[in-house]
């Protein structure tokens, strides 16, 4: 049990680390690699978007081997974390628009939002249910 555990965590990270290589190659291969030439920066984003649907694949199959503690403790973080995602998020694009802050509002601001928000709740979570 525990060697199919690690083995889907093995792939989930493969795939991780494959998603972010793709992303940065999709990010600056326009601008320092290939010269914006547009059929290659089409082929990367669609060559990320596959890799960031097997990551998503890749996470599901290890999220439906967990026991059912588990899968409370990741639904209740991920439900956390998505409402604050989108309050906080819509708040900060609001606030960009109406330019009451002074800077661009980015996503990967957001993107770090998440990270946080999630890793924050299922923490609380494995100490409450502990």
């Amino acid at each position: 049990m525990k060697l199919e555990r690690q083995k889907r965590v093995r792939k989930l990270a493969l795939w991780t680390w494959t998603w972010v290589a793709t992303l940065a190659i999709a990010t600056f291969g326009p601008v320092f690699i290939w010269d914006d030439h547009m059929f290659l920066t089409v082929f990367a984003i669609l060559v990320n978007l596959a890799n960031g649907v097997m990551m998503i694949l890749a996470n599901r199959d290890l999220f439906n081997h967990f026991d059912e503690l588990e899968r409370k403790l990741h639904l209740e973080a991920m439900a956390i974390t998505l409402g604050l995602t989108v309050v906080v998020g819509l708040t900060y694009s609001l606030l960009d628009q109406r330019d009451l802050i002074p800077m661009d509002a980015e996503i990967g601001l957001l993107v770090g939002f998440i990270g946080i928000c999630y890793m924050t709740a299922l923490f609380i979570n494995m100490r409450r249910y502990k």
